[in-house]
Formats: structure tokens, sequence, C-alpha cells
């Protein structure tokens, strides 16, 4: 990318304005799209998103709008961080305002609504194969990274050096991307470690102790690999930091929505209470939905997805579903290899 083209990064939430803040401390110029122009205006002559991230100043060179077309003109780069179900969206309306020669990279975790799509799936539908694209995902606490903290991502994408270009412009003196070519991988990862982290957070809260979290942890990742090689993605990738690094992070900090949400239904708040209570978007509600279909489409058996998806439903209680897990009969930990030799 050439000095000084600047940066499209397409939503004011807490983790476009991490990101757009990074890019921009990187030393590139950034404009940010956001809907709301009250927050807009606080970005731009407060430096400071107050109703996401208050009190972490943003970069001078950050500048926001809530004209997408703006936002999206000249850039050499579009970085879409909305939340999955506006994806679809959010991505139809960038393809008419798209310059030429930008590609497109998203660090949305999720699938797409209803269709169960891959979000990799949902862009090359919508930009044609011509285009490259890339996911940014790893373990990443929004306000972690806007306060300047280390933290490590990685990039994925079909074209090695869109992926490599996306990966320099994040890349920073306490931030690290790394890039891959397993973008189902990727995705997956990042979006099957939110369902994940709602059974930590509910055994949390009904205090059964950190041995079940260190094994609803382990058991989680076994599902994770098992659904991502039935898939066609590759096991390394889920050993790194878009399955195991995200997976620890989201099932231990307490930065993560998920797990604040696991954890007020392990203490005995209704669902509608724990979602009210956290104020934004919780993705482990829909993508648990999302996450059995291809189990089930792919004969492959996910006990504790399975569980927080019964939970989220309100079929049964957290209580109920603890129990349940540890009916299960006992077996050997791998009664299979997860890759068989050709």
């Amino acid at each position: 990318m050439a000095a000084g083209d600047h940066v499209a990064v397409v939503g004011a939430g807490s983790w476009g304005t991490a990101l757009a803040a990074l890019i921009a401390r990187n030393g590139r110029p950034v404009l940010m799209w956001g809907r709301n122009p009250a927050q807009v205006e606080d970005i731009n002559v407060r430096h400071e998103n107050v109703r996401y991230i208050p009190g972490v100043p943003l970069p001078a060179n950050l500048r926001a709008t809530t004209d997408l077309a703006e936002a999206v003109r000249g850039a050499q780069l579009v970085l879409v961080v909305v939340p999955s179900h506006a994806f679809t969206e959010t991505l139809r309306a960038i393809v008419p305002l798209r310059p030429a020669a930008a590609g497109v990279a998203w660090a949305t975790k999720g699938f797409e609504p209803g269709s169960g799509r891959f979000l990799h799936e949902v862009a090359q539908d919508l930009l044609g194969t011509g285009v490259p694209v890339a996911a940014v995902t790893g373990p990443s606490f929004a306000r972690e990274v806007a306060q300047g903290l280390p933290t490590a991502v990685t990039v994925h994408s079909d074209a090695a050096a869109f992926a490599q270009s996306v990966a320099d412009v994040l890349h920073g003196p306490d931030f690290r991307a790394y890039t891959g070519d397993d973008i189902l991988g990727a995705e997956l990862g990042g979006a099957m470690k939110n369902v994940l982290a709602v059974a930590t957070g509910v055994a949390d809260g009904m205090e059964m102790g950190t041995n079940a979290r260190a094994g609803l942890v382990t058991r989680g990742l076994n599902e994770m690999l098992r659904l991502n090689v039935a898939l066609g993605g590759r096991p390394e990738t889920l050993m790194g930091l878009a399955g195991l690094g995200d997976l620890v992070l989201t099932c231990t900090g307490d930065l993560s929505r998920n797990r604040r949400l696991g954890l007020a239904l392990g203490r005995g708040k209704s669902i509608e209470e724990a979602v009210a209570e956290i104020g934004q978007v919780v993705e482990s509600v829909q993508t648990a939905n999302e996450v059995m279909r291809l189990g089930s489409r792919h004969g492959v058996e996910l006990p504790i997805s399975a569980l927080v998806q019964r939970v989220l439903h309100q079929e049964i209680t957290p209580a109920e579903g603890a129990r349940l897990l540890l009916a299960r009969e006992q077996k050997p930990e791998y009664a299979e290899p997860l890759v068989r030799d050709a």
C-alpha cells in the first residue's frame, strides 16, 4: 500500500474503534464510518468514543463520518468491523462504493444469520472472486487494543500478498499480526469460541471451580478441531491464535461479552436480563444455532455446544446442562485420530 492512502474502517463500535486507533497510531490516516452522528462528533471533536471505549484518547489522524461513500472513497483498504448480523447488509452497501484497487478485510466473527454461511462465502458472493479478501481474528479485547496493550492476531486469506498487506497495516510496536491461508478454519475458531465461552461462564457462575473451567476449555477445543477437520480446515489453524488463543481469552477474560452472558446465566439470571445488563450484541445466541447445524450436517458430535444451545433456548437450565454433561458415558479422550494418514 502506498504511503498516504487512507484505510476505511466500517463500524464505530468498540472493536472498530480499537482497530482504527491502532492503524492511526501506526501512522496511517484512517476514516471510520459510523451510523450515530453524536458518536461521530465525539470521535472528531473530543477524540474519544464515549459510548464504547470511554476514557481512552484516540489519535488525531483518526476521523469519523456518517457518510459511507465518503469513508470508502479513495481507500486502499476497506476493513469491515460490524456485528455478524449486519455483515451482509454492510458489505452489500460497500460494493458499489469500493475503489477498484481496494481489497476488503473484516474483523467480524460469526456466521450469516439464517443461511449459516461463513463470512468469506458471503464476501465472495457479493464481491466476486477477483477482489482479495481476508479475515482478521485472534485473542483481542477491544479496550486493551485501544489502550495500546500487547496483542497478537492472525490474518487469513487465500491471497498471500493481500494477507501480508493487511498484516502490515495492523502490525506495530505493541501489536503482532501473523498471516495464514486457512480462512475457513480461522473463521470457525473465531465464531465457535463464543459458544464455548458461554459454557465456561456458566460453570464459573455456578462456582464449579477452575478444574471444571480447564476441562471445558480443553474439550471445547476438541469440538472445534473435530468440526474444523470435517469442514476441510487444518488442525494447526485452531491450535494457534485463531483457535486456542481466542478460546482461552474468551473463556477466561471478563471483558468477554459471551463469558459474561454465561456468568449471569450461571448465577440465575434470565437471558433477557443478562443481555440487557451487557448492553451490546452477544454473538453466541445466534452462533450456537449455526454451529449445531454445521455439526449435524457433517455428522460431528458437539456435546458442549449442544447443551449451550439448549440453555440459550431456555429448554434446560444451566444446572440441568451441567448434570447432563457430567452424566455422559466414559470413553477414550481420542477415540480416533483427528486427521488420518493419506
